[in-house]
């Protein structure tokens, strides 16, 4: 009688124990980093088309966020406004801060003037949307935090040039009359060198 043999079990694969690669796609960005691109896109947003003309769809298809997200991060379109007016008004008082501390003291106004101007040439949305920041300042909450960004840049110019109160309005009117030039492509508000201003205060500072 012959013996059948008995099959042999075969042996279970082995697992390695090396770490396997993830295969994970990239972590998506934060919440803040997702915060400061809309702030970002909203800035440009609203000085064009101001905050009751401007669609938050508009921004966040900038952007590639959802709107229920951006809702959640801001609240409602004017929080997302405000922070706009915040981020704006933080921009450029650290820039007059950054130029002012370049320069001896009698050099700062003309310094800070020249930041002015390098960023209505650069970046002119920026100066641009605080002109609807004031057309929107017939709503009080937004009224109220423009007032307040407006004074406290009043106070920046008085302290970093070291000048007085009357030389600080004429700057930032000046400046105003920069922007309006500027979005309006309307040279006889500031004909020639006073469409720059530097060269305004500068020969006022003198």
């Amino acid at each position: 009688m012959t013996t059948r043999a008995t099959p042999t079990p075969s042996t279970p694969a082995q697992v390695s124990s090396a770490p396997t690669r993830s295969t994970r796609t990239p972590q998506r960005s934060t919440s803040d980093e997702r915060r400061e691109a809309l702030i970002t896109a909203a800035i440009e947003a609203f000085a064009a088309f101001g905050l009751h003309g401007t669609a938050v769809s508009s921004i966040t298809n900038t952007v590639g966020i959802t709107q229920p997200y951006a809702f959640s991060l801001f609240g409602s379109k004017k929080g997302l406004f405000l922070a706009a007016v915040h981020r704006s008004f933080d921009q450029l008082e650290e820039l007059f801060q950054e130029r002012a501390r370049e320069v001896p003291r009698e050099d700062r106004l003309c310094a800070i003037g020249q930041a002015y101007d390098d960023l209505l040439a650069t970046n002119p949305y920026l100066l641009r949307f605080h002109l609807q920041c004031f057309a929107a300042s017939g709503d009080e909450e937004v009224r109220a935090v423009v007032r307040d960004r407006m004074r406290r840049l009043f106070d920046l110019v008085r302290r970093v040039a070291g000048v007085d109160d009357e030389a600080a309005r004429t700057f930032l009117g000046r400046g105003m009359l920069c922007i309006l030039t500027s979005a309006l492509d309307l040279d006889v508000l500031a004909p020639g060198d006073a469409s720059r201003l530097r060269d305004a205060v500068c020969v006022n500072h003198e």
